[in-house]
Protein backbone atom coordinates (compact mmCIF):
# COMPACT_ATOMS: atom_id res chain seq x y z
CA UNK A 1 0.00 0.00 0.00
CA UNK A 2 1.15 3.54 -0.63
CA UNK A 3 2.64 5.54 2.20
CA UNK A 4 0.28 8.01 3.81
CA UNK A 5 0.14 11.55 2.47
CA UNK A 6 3.03 13.78 3.55
CA UNK A 7 0.48 16.58 3.67
CA UNK A 8 -1.50 14.75 6.33
CA UNK A 9 1.66 14.18 8.30
CA UNK A 10 2.80 17.79 8.19
CA UNK A 11 -0.67 18.85 9.29
CA UNK A 12 -0.37 16.46 12.19
CA UNK A 13 3.11 17.65 13.19
CA UNK A 14 2.24 21.32 12.98
CA UNK A 15 -0.42 20.81 15.61
CA UNK A 16 -3.02 22.79 13.71
CA UNK A 17 -5.67 21.59 16.15
CA UNK A 18 -3.85 23.25 19.05
CA UNK A 19 -3.41 26.46 17.09
CA UNK A 20 -7.10 26.70 16.27
CA UNK A 21 -8.50 24.91 19.31
CA UNK A 22 -11.32 27.31 20.14
CA UNK A 23 -12.43 27.45 16.50
CA UNK A 24 -12.10 23.69 16.23
CA UNK A 25 -14.34 23.16 19.25
CA UNK A 26 -17.04 25.41 17.77
CA UNK A 27 -16.85 23.68 14.37
CA UNK A 28 -17.15 20.23 15.94
CA UNK A 29 -20.01 21.39 18.15
CA UNK A 30 -21.79 22.76 15.07
CA UNK A 31 -21.48 19.37 13.32
CA UNK A 32 -22.89 17.65 16.41
CA UNK A 33 -25.85 20.04 16.54
CA UNK A 34 -26.63 19.61 12.84
CA UNK A 35 -26.26 15.81 12.99
CA UNK A 36 -28.54 15.59 16.03
CA UNK A 37 -31.12 17.92 14.46
CA UNK A 38 -31.19 15.92 11.20
CA UNK A 39 -31.63 12.58 12.96
CA UNK A 40 -32.03 11.07 16.42
CA UNK A 41 -30.36 12.90 19.35
CA UNK A 42 -29.14 9.52 20.64
CA UNK A 43 -25.70 8.76 19.12
CA UNK A 44 -26.42 5.02 19.30
CA UNK A 45 -29.34 5.50 16.89
CA UNK A 46 -27.72 8.14 14.65
CA UNK A 47 -24.54 7.09 12.79
CA UNK A 48 -23.64 10.63 11.70
CA UNK A 49 -24.03 11.94 15.26
CA UNK A 50 -22.03 9.03 16.64
CA UNK A 51 -19.13 9.83 14.31
CA UNK A 52 -19.38 13.55 15.12
CA UNK A 53 -19.21 12.85 18.85
CA UNK A 54 -16.26 10.51 18.30
CA UNK A 55 -14.40 13.16 16.32
CA UNK A 56 -15.08 15.72 19.05
CA UNK A 57 -13.83 13.40 21.78
CA UNK A 58 -10.65 12.64 19.81
CA UNK A 59 -9.98 16.40 19.72
CA UNK A 60 -10.49 16.67 23.51
CA UNK A 61 -13.78 18.56 23.32
CA UNK A 62 -15.20 18.53 26.89
CA UNK A 63 -18.21 16.31 27.53
CA UNK A 64 -20.35 19.26 28.65
CA UNK A 65 -19.71 21.02 25.31
CA UNK A 66 -20.79 17.88 23.45
CA UNK A 67 -23.90 17.50 25.61
CA UNK A 68 -24.82 21.17 25.12
CA UNK A 69 -24.45 20.84 21.34
CA UNK A 70 -26.84 17.87 21.29
CA UNK A 71 -29.31 19.64 23.61
CA UNK A 72 -29.17 22.75 21.41
CA UNK A 73 -30.41 20.72 18.43
CA UNK A 74 -33.66 19.96 20.24
CA UNK A 75 -34.45 23.58 21.08
CA UNK A 76 -36.76 25.70 18.98
CA UNK A 77 -34.11 28.39 18.66
CA UNK A 78 -31.49 26.15 17.03
CA UNK A 79 -29.98 27.80 13.96
CA UNK A 80 -30.83 26.37 10.56
CA UNK A 81 -27.44 25.61 9.06
CA UNK A 82 -27.09 24.85 5.37
CA UNK A 83 -24.34 22.56 4.16
CA UNK A 84 -22.52 23.92 1.12
CA UNK A 85 -19.49 22.73 -0.84
CA UNK A 86 -17.21 25.10 -2.71
CA UNK A 87 -14.61 23.99 -5.22
CA UNK A 88 -11.72 25.80 -6.84
CA UNK A 89 -8.02 26.00 -7.54
CA UNK A 90 -5.31 27.38 -5.31
CA UNK A 91 -1.92 28.72 -6.39
CA UNK A 92 -0.28 26.61 -9.12
CA UNK A 93 -3.51 24.80 -9.94
CA UNK A 94 -3.89 22.76 -6.74
CA UNK A 95 -7.51 21.56 -6.45
CA UNK A 96 -9.30 22.56 -3.25
CA UNK A 97 -12.65 21.49 -1.78
CA UNK A 98 -14.18 23.65 0.97
CA UNK A 99 -17.05 22.28 3.06
CA UNK A 100 -19.09 24.84 4.97
CA UNK A 101 -22.09 25.04 7.30
CA UNK A 102 -23.75 28.41 7.26
CA UNK A 103 -26.87 30.32 8.25
CA UNK A 104 -26.07 32.94 5.60
CA UNK A 105 -25.15 31.53 2.19
CA UNK A 106 -24.37 34.96 0.69
CA UNK A 107 -21.90 35.86 3.44
CA UNK A 108 -20.07 32.55 3.20
CA UNK A 109 -19.89 32.55 -0.59
CA UNK A 110 -18.57 36.11 -0.61
CA UNK A 111 -15.92 35.32 2.00
CA UNK A 112 -14.72 32.12 0.34
CA UNK A 113 -14.51 33.80 -3.06
CA UNK A 114 -12.47 36.68 -1.63
CA UNK A 115 -10.04 34.28 0.08
CA UNK A 116 -9.38 32.46 -3.18
CA UNK A 117 -8.92 35.72 -5.09
CA UNK A 118 -6.67 37.34 -2.47
CA UNK A 119 -4.35 34.33 -2.24
CA UNK A 120 -3.81 33.58 -5.90
CA UNK A 121 -6.59 31.04 -6.35
CA UNK A 122 -9.76 30.80 -8.41
CA UNK A 123 -13.16 29.68 -7.11
CA UNK A 124 -14.94 27.42 -9.62
CA UNK A 125 -18.35 25.84 -10.02
CA UNK A 126 -19.56 22.88 -7.96
CA UNK A 127 -18.09 19.79 -9.61
CA UNK A 128 -15.13 21.65 -11.10
CA UNK A 129 -12.57 19.73 -8.99
CA UNK A 130 -14.45 17.07 -6.98
CA UNK A 131 -13.99 14.55 -9.80
CA UNK A 132 -10.30 14.48 -8.78
CA UNK A 133 -11.22 13.16 -5.32
CA UNK A 134 -12.99 10.07 -3.98
CA UNK A 135 -15.60 10.45 -1.23
CA UNK A 136 -14.58 7.80 1.31
CA UNK A 137 -14.60 6.97 4.98
CA UNK A 138 -11.28 7.32 6.82
CA UNK A 139 -10.57 5.57 10.11
CA UNK A 140 -7.29 6.40 11.86
CA UNK A 141 -5.45 4.30 14.43
CA UNK A 142 -2.17 5.17 16.14
CA UNK A 143 0.91 3.06 15.36
CA UNK A 144 0.48 1.41 18.78
CA UNK A 145 -2.68 -0.35 17.55
CA UNK A 146 -0.52 -3.02 15.90
CA UNK A 147 1.91 -3.67 13.09
CA UNK A 148 0.93 -3.03 9.48
CA UNK A 149 0.05 -6.66 8.74
CA UNK A 150 -2.16 -7.02 11.83
CA UNK A 151 -4.07 -3.83 11.05
CA UNK A 152 -4.34 -4.78 7.38
CA UNK A 153 -5.93 -8.14 8.17
CA UNK A 154 -8.34 -6.61 10.69
CA UNK A 155 -9.32 -3.91 8.21
CA UNK A 156 -9.98 -6.31 5.36
CA UNK A 157 -12.03 -8.60 7.60
CA UNK A 158 -14.06 -5.56 8.70
CA UNK A 159 -14.85 -4.72 5.07
CA UNK A 160 -12.39 -1.87 4.46
CA UNK A 161 -11.16 -1.15 0.93
CA UNK A 162 -7.61 0.10 1.58
CA UNK A 163 -5.02 0.67 4.31
CA UNK A 164 -2.04 3.02 4.46
CA UNK A 165 0.46 2.66 7.30
CA UNK A 166 3.58 4.56 8.31
CA UNK A 167 5.54 5.31 11.48
CA UNK A 168 2.84 7.64 12.79
CA UNK A 169 -0.20 5.44 12.38
CA UNK A 170 -2.66 3.54 10.21
CA UNK A 171 -5.26 5.06 7.89
CA UNK A 172 -8.07 2.70 6.88
CA UNK A 173 -10.39 3.59 4.01
CA UNK A 174 -13.94 2.44 3.32
CA UNK A 175 -16.77 3.19 0.92
CA UNK A 176 -18.57 6.28 2.20
CA UNK A 177 -21.72 4.28 2.94
CA UNK A 178 -19.79 1.65 4.95
CA UNK A 179 -17.98 3.94 7.40
CA UNK A 180 -20.15 3.36 10.47
CA UNK A 181 -20.30 -0.42 9.93
CA UNK A 182 -16.56 -0.86 9.28
CA UNK A 183 -15.69 1.44 12.18
CA UNK A 184 -17.79 -0.65 14.57
CA UNK A 185 -16.24 -3.90 13.31
CA UNK A 186 -12.72 -2.50 13.72
CA UNK A 187 -13.43 -1.38 17.28
CA UNK A 188 -14.22 -4.98 18.14
CA UNK A 189 -10.87 -6.09 16.69
CA UNK A 190 -8.48 -3.22 17.46
CA UNK A 191 -10.19 -1.12 20.10
CA UNK A 192 -11.46 2.43 19.65
CA UNK A 193 -10.01 4.35 16.74
CA UNK A 194 -8.55 7.83 17.03
CA UNK A 195 -10.85 9.29 14.38
CA UNK A 196 -13.51 8.05 11.96
CA UNK A 197 -14.93 10.47 9.40
CA UNK A 198 -15.94 11.05 5.80
CA UNK A 199 -13.26 12.74 3.71
CA UNK A 200 -12.42 13.74 0.14
CA UNK A 201 -9.38 11.63 -0.75
CA UNK A 202 -7.24 12.97 -3.62
CA UNK A 203 -6.86 10.44 -6.44
CA UNK A 204 -3.46 11.70 -7.64
CA UNK A 205 -1.97 14.37 -5.36
CA UNK A 206 0.29 16.90 -7.07
CA UNK A 207 3.77 17.16 -5.58
CA UNK A 208 4.69 20.61 -4.28
CA UNK A 209 8.47 20.98 -4.19
CA UNK A 210 8.79 24.78 -4.25
CA UNK A 211 8.79 26.50 -0.84
CA UNK A 212 7.26 29.73 -2.14
CA UNK A 213 4.39 27.83 -3.82
CA UNK A 214 3.86 25.82 -0.64
CA UNK A 215 3.75 28.91 1.56
CA UNK A 216 1.16 30.62 -0.67
CA UNK A 217 -0.96 27.48 -0.73
CA UNK A 218 -0.78 27.01 3.04
CA UNK A 219 -1.73 30.66 3.57
CA UNK A 220 -4.89 30.17 1.50
CA UNK A 221 -5.77 26.95 3.33
CA UNK A 222 -5.11 28.53 6.75
CA UNK A 223 -7.29 31.54 5.86
CA UNK A 224 -10.13 29.29 4.72
CA UNK A 225 -9.90 27.16 7.87
CA UNK A 226 -10.02 30.21 10.10
CA UNK A 227 -13.46 31.20 8.75
CA UNK A 228 -16.19 30.31 11.24
CA UNK A 229 -18.48 28.95 8.50
CA UNK A 230 -15.86 26.58 7.05
CA UNK A 231 -15.86 23.05 8.47
CA UNK A 232 -13.25 21.28 6.33
CA UNK A 233 -10.68 22.13 3.65
CA UNK A 234 -9.15 19.42 1.44
CA UNK A 235 -6.50 19.88 -1.26
CA UNK A 236 -4.91 17.42 -3.70
CA UNK A 237 -1.23 17.93 -3.00
CA UNK A 238 1.73 16.38 -1.22
CA UNK A 239 4.66 18.34 0.12
CA UNK A 240 8.12 16.99 -0.57
CA UNK A 241 10.07 16.06 2.57
CA UNK A 242 12.37 19.05 2.10
CA UNK A 243 9.53 21.58 1.81
CA UNK A 244 7.58 19.95 4.65
CA UNK A 245 10.63 20.26 6.92
CA UNK A 246 11.03 23.97 6.07
CA UNK A 247 7.34 24.64 6.68
CA UNK A 248 7.24 22.59 9.87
Amino acid sequence: MAGHSKWANIQHRKGKQDKLRSKLFSKLAKEITVAAKMGDPDPDKNPRLRLAVKEAKSSSVPKDVIDRAIKKSQGGDAENYEEIRYEGYGPNGVAIIVEAMTDNRNRTASNVRSYFTKHGGDLGQTGSVSFMFDRVGEIMYPASAGDADTVMMAALEAGASDVESDDEGHWIYTADTDLAEVSAALEAALGESQTAKLIWKPQAPAEVSDLDHAQKLMKLIDTLEEDDDVQNVTANFDLTEDVAAQLG
